[in-house]
């Protein structure tokens, strides 16, 4: 975060970037249960028939059967083609390169569909074992949907749906917006059993999830850059929006009904800092703030609001890192390890999440049991939303977003109600309640149930 000097805009303009996939920032993940999948790959190029490439094959085949269901829905009726072909490439050897390069290094770590010659090529040497190892195998379902979602963007183009079709103008990272998307209604069929070779579970969706944050652009990426892909919160926005409401949503994605948080730092000194604030600057310009927005929330809904006071050197009150306990909030040395790791927000987040709790006794509502925790994340969410609103003492640095993901995607910390009870055992879910605070402000947070 950074003290308030101007106004900062969540919403940028999305702007025009190329398919493919961005490279990887710093982040370890965790790697979820494996995909059960293997097929033989004969109809993909130059595969050496390895476990990778049978994954590979499957995932792509599982892809086209998928589509051949789903495409007509957004198209108008229209039957859907396969791509011309599938192209493994071994980057780690001199040999032919795939259409639309001129070397194998060009793959390197990479997957990219190309639309000169309609083939989706990737590197089985430096991406898929890479991405089985860091994440499981359904982090590469969802890097090759993602280049699938791109073919289906061509063909919509080809057969001029106008109501599904981006168009060639599109900027592209509504288009990268959209493959995600996509990728999350096919991992969402995985799940849930519609696909011949694939299966997961939750662990599986929490790690394609995680691979797209992983691979989400740096921070501090302009939006204006054509290699833009988004950040982490929009990647992830994207992927559970296709996951929980299908394709048609994807299909229906402009920029009149999408916002885009990524943003590049407005000063050098926000560049240098990553925008983080030390952790005691922190907590006593938050705590402020935090007041400003729960005790408005408090008295309009005709409540009483006394601001909790914030310590360090507690036991986070048996709910992690911080907890609120007769009507304090405090910390123990867990809160500076996630601050020092992950970012200011992180533990902004988690902070944020505690003033929720004091809000919701307040209006009288329990803090104890799951659906507590859930509300207390969401209007954790509903604050992040209000941050640099008139009043406020802060703006989002660039980075802000994606820290408060890449907290909920390992912790659940900022879920518990006040006796340490969680509902959000997976990574999609916290993250899915957050963004309905973001999303929706505070109102949806005190419905839930």
């Amino acid at each position: 975060m950074r003290i308030r000097v101007v106004l900062a805009v969540l919403s940028v303009l999305a702007v025009l970037v190329t398919a493919g996939c961005a490279s990887a920032v710093d982040g370890r993940a965790f790697a979820g249960r494996q995909v059960s999948a293997g097929l033989d790959p004969v109809f993909v190029r130059d595969n050496d028939g390895s476990d990778d490439d049978r994954l590979a094959a499957a995932v792509l085949r599982d892809l086209e059967g998928w589509w051949a269901g789903q495409f007509p829905t957004i198209a108008g009726g229209e039957r859907f083609v396969p791509p011309r072909g599938y192209f493994s490439v071994d980057s780690a050897r001199p040999g032919p390169p795939p259409p639309c390069t001129e070397s194998t290094d060009e793959v390197e770590g990479n997957a990219f569909y190309c639309p000169r010659a309609d083939v989706i090529a990737y590197d089985r040497a430096a991406l898929i074992p890479v991405l089985r190892e860091e994440f499981g195998d359904s982090a590469v379902v969802v890097v090759l949907a993602h280049e699938f979602g791109h073919a289906i963007q061509q063909r919509l183009e080809d057969v001029v749906t106008t109501s599904a079709s981006l168009g060639s103008g599109a900027p592209t990272i509504l288009s990268e917006g959209q493959a995600d998307c996509y990728a999350g209604s096919f991992l969402r069929a995985v799940h849930e059993g519609q696909t011949p070779d694939l299966r997961t579970g939750d662990a599986g969706i929490d790690a394609a999830m995680s691979a797209l944050i992983t691979f989400r652009d740096p921070v501090g990426t302009d939006a204006a850059d054509d290699r833009a892909h988004g950040n982490a919160f929009d990647r992830v926005a994207s992927f559970q929006d296709g996951y929980s409401d299908g394709v048609g949503t994807c299909a229906q994605m402009t920029l009149q009904n999408r916002s885009f948080t990524q943003q590049a730092f407005a000063t050098l000194s926000d560049a240098q800092s990553g925008g983080n604030l030390p952790l005691p600057d922190l907590l006593r310009a938050m705590g402020t703030d935090l007041d400003r927005f729960f005790g408005g929330l408090v008295r309009a809904q005709g409540g009483q609001w006394t601001p909790p006071t914030i310590s360090q050197g507690g036991d986070g009150c048996g709910q992690g890192a911080v907890g609120l306990c007769d009507g304090a909030i405090n910390a123990d040395e867990g809160l500076d390890r996630i601050h020092d790791s992950i970012g200011d927000y992180a533990s902004g987040t988690l902070l944020a999440s505690r003033y929720a709790l004091a809000a919701l006794a307040a209006l009288g509502r329990p803090t104890t049991g799951p659906e507590a925790g859930r509300s207390a994340l969401c209007l954790a969410g509903a604050y992040t939303a209000d941050v640099g609103a008139p009043g406020s003492d802060f703006s989002l640095s660039p980075g802000d977003l994606d820290e408060a993901v890449n907290l909920l995607r390992g912790n659940d910390d900022a879920a518990t109600g006040t006796d340490g009870a969680v509902t959000d055992a997976t990574a999609y879910a916290r993250i899915a309640d957050f963004r309905r605070g973001v999303d929706g402000g505070a109102q949806p947070c005190l419905e839930l149930r």
